[in-house]
């Protein structure tokens, strides 16, 4: 392919000048020089390099920079430092002559953003560690996530010149890290879509069918916004309040969370939009305000009391400021208003960096504080990776509660939180000690979950230690880590008593004390540590039966087992078209051994892979399983590209969920149509009618995709039926 190298610098200049346009915070001509160096430094570095999809490589770094400007809205640093993001890792340059072309700053976040590089290495599997990495990294600033998060935006939006294979990987790593990571920071611009992309990757029929519903009723939206929107507007000037009015659409992520959450279809949701009011109100105004435009219109419309949220005088720990209702409009559609200031809409889209502009006591200390919660979790360097992404998400998912201690301060904590993470939050050594609680002065059990406005004192005893069943009632992720590293303590204490022992017991049975023969031991047995061993040892639950599956020799243990779980599946992979090697599912079946997985059921015409188990074979996943995003996240070295071939003699069990009026014979119209005309046979089916609604679970035996479709479709034509859908998993 020729390259017209002439129009190629004339965009990229092009990119450049739009860049410095969009730099709003850049205002001194000494700021905006530097960036033009960084820019040249970067062009000339980069100046060989090229993308995926042809273009010149630093179309990139400039694309970050304008995101970090524009839609994050940082300053000059961000901006060279974005501009920079790929030379010390790609190129020559060194982070010693960014120090001294640039400053100290700009070659610490520089060195941030190069040692999480790995997480955007694509070959890389362990992407729950280079996770923490990049966690670690907030100690150093934390503009180093925010130009992280800018630089994952940018691969989403040019993800088409990627394979398939790793279009799915990546846009699972970005719902299941990246998204929760942007939400947490308050971007709820970029968070939205990130979650947009990905879905856009990995359901892309979904996505596809979403987009087009919400293009095709848009015009029916926007008249029925100005309808609502008259009375409010008229009343907001005739009272002189400064505000803008903007109507919200929902995200496709989240229409397509609240189908999947609710098992409703497109047409069954009701909020698809929300009213959004912005005051322009002076800062000691800002509540009262609020407040005054609320009072406008509940005046007008009926609010529902149950929908009422007040996050003015009780801001979320991410600083989101915002007053929702849900008001009745004359239509009979309920309809969700939000109101906020222009400070709090600001905040709302671009998070922390619009609280530097801002510069209150309140919003730096709350930051301070959520940045704190995070250190408290990477503090403990035993903590397993997996286990950390978990307990990090548990905490960046959840709605909050606020309360208070016996002295009045609030304390905000996760919704569902128990008395014993309440006992945490205040104090690790509290927590560790705490023997009971009492909520509202009322003596409780540490289980009891607490409800926001609940006071709660705790009750400690030195006496007391945490123990194994406190993991069952604790949800925050600071609680989980200090007692799982208090019970490291005691595992610890208990596996030194047992390496003497074990040490003795070797001896006794002739296999001698070798690195080489503790690492064959650990593989045997699948352990993670010699601690993990010694304490299974002393405690009894080790299993020394199975030492004789192992071939002895002089004291030495023989015989490896193999590390690479995919060196066995090699023989099976076909070769497709040039070089791609592909699990080919319905051929020579009984070479290997393959499972259906229970979670998602997979059926022939399904997208799959396959993922490589320690001790069950392949098992075959849809792409759009429920596990399949932490799979590819966490284990992509373990997964195999997979396809069906011709299946018209295998049936395959597959489920039908079916709801509609309970008409007499219905059921029999069902059944009849099924085994009659389509000639399917079931292996199960269940009918439950209540008030003259019926639901029914059917399960049969379909060929593929399309014969499960076509059946569905019938089902539709039943007279009675309102809805027919497949089962997942």
């Amino acid at each position: 392919m020729q390259i017209d190298e002439e129009l190629e610098k004339k965009l990229i200049a092009q990119k450049y000048r739009s860049l410095l346009k969009v730099s709003k915070n850049v205002r001194t001509k000494k700021d905006k020089d530097k960036i033009r160096k960084a820019f040249d430094i970067a062009l000339e570095a980069h100046k060989d390099m090229r993308r995926k999809s042809g273009e010149p490589y630093i179309y990139h770094p400039i694309e970050v920079a304008r995101i970090v400007a524009e839609e994050i809205g940082l300053g000059t640093t961000s901006i060279i430092c974005a501009l920079l993001h790929d030379t010390v890792e790609d190129t020559d340059i060194t982070l010693d002559d960014i120090e001294r072309i640039f400053g100290t700053k700009e070659k610490i976040i520089i060195d941030g953003l190069t040692k999480i590089s790995g997480v955007v290495d694509y070959q890389t599997s362990m992407q729950a560690e280079n996770f923490r990495k990049i966690l670690l990294t907030l100690s150093d600033d934390v503009r180093v996530i925010l130009i992280k998060l800018a630089d994952r935006l940018h691969n989403m939006r040019t993800l088409d010149s990627m394979k398939r294979e790793k279009q799915l990987k990546i846009a699972s790593e970005t719902i299941f890290l990246y998204a929760p990571l942007a939400h947490r920071l308050g971007l709820y611009a970029l968070k939205t879509e990130l979650e947009d992309l990905s879905l856009k990757y990995t359901e892309p029929e979904v996505y596809n069918e979403i987009t087009s519903k919400l293009k095709k009723t848009k015009a029916v939206r926007t008249r029925f916004v100005n309808r609502f929107s008259r009375p409010i507007v008229e009343e907001l000037k005739k009272q002189e309040v400064k505000f803008e009015m903007k109507a919200r659409t929902k995200s496709v992520y989240s229409i397509y969370h609240k189908m999947k959450k609710k098992g409703v279809r497109y047409e069954e949701i009701y909020d698809v939009f929300a009213i959004r009011i912005i005051i322009d109100a002076k800062a000691e105004k800002e509540k009262a305000e609020c407040w005054n435009a609320y009072s406008i219109v509940t005046d007008f419309y009926q609010p529902n009391p149950d929908r009422l949220r007040d996050w003015l005088s009780t801001p979320k720990v991410n600083g989101y400021e915002s007053l929702h209702t849900t008001v009745m409009s004359p239509g009979g559609k309920w309809v969700e208003v939000q109101i906020r200031s222009k400070r709090m809409d600001e905040i709302a889209e671009k998070g922390y960096a619009a609280h530097w502009k801002y510069k209150e006591e309140s919003s730096e200390s709350s930051f301070d504080n959520w940045i704190n919660r995070i250190r408290e979790l990477l503090e403990n360097p035993e903590h397993d990776a997996i286990e950390f992404i978990d307990d990090f998400k548990l905490n960046l998912f959840s709605e909050e509660i606020f309360i208070f201690t016996p002295k009045g301060e609030i304390r905000n904590l996760p919704k569902g939180a128990s008395a014993l993470d309440f006992a945490f939050e205040i104090h690790s050594e509290v927590g560790a000690n705490c023997m009971g609680a009492k909520v509202n002065h009322k003596l409780v059990p540490l289980s009891t979950q607490l409800k926001s406005g609940d006071q709660v004192e705790i009750i400690t005893s030195k006496k007391q230690k945490p123990n194994e069943s406190w993991l069952d009632f604790v949800i925050t992720g600071k609680a989980k880590s200090k007692i799982k590293s208090s019970l490291r303590e005691d595992k610890k204490r208990i596996a030194k008593d047992g390496k003497a022992k074990f040490e003795k017991w070797l001896k006794k049975i002739e296999i001698r004390n070798t690195e080489h023969n503790r690492k064959e031991l650990l593989t045997f047995y699948r352990l993670p540590s010699m601690m993990e061993l010694y304490y299974r040892f002393e405690i009894k639950r080790l299993g020394l039966e199975r030492i004789k599956e192992l071939k002895i020799e002089k004291g030495k243990i023989l015989g490896k087992i193999k590390e690479d779980l995919t060196e066995g599946v090699k023989p099976i992979l076909k070769k497709q078209n040039s070089s791609e090697e592909m699990l080919v599912i319905g051929e020579d079946l009984d070479h290997f051994d393959y499972k259906i997985a229970p979670c998602c059921n997979p059926i022939p015409g399904d997208e799959v892979f396959g993922f490589i188990t320690i001790n069950d074979g392949i098992k075959i996943h849809k792409t759009n399983c429920p596990n399949a995003i932490q799979l590819q996240s966490h284990y992509a070295y373990r997964i195999v590209k997979a396809r069906w071939t011709s299946q018209q003699q295998i049936a395959f069990l597959s489920g039908i969920k079916v709801t509609g009026i309970d008409e007499v014979g219905l059921v029999n119209n069902i059944t009849r149509l099924i085994s009659g005309e389509l000639n399917v046979n079931m292996r199960s089916i269940s009918f439950d009618s209540n008030d003259g609604i019926f639901e029914g679970t059917i399960m049969v035996y379909v060929h593929d995709t399309k014969h499960l479709t076509r059946l569905i479709e019938k089902l539709k034509s039943v007279p009675g039926v309102i809805n027919v859908s497949r089962i997942e998993g």
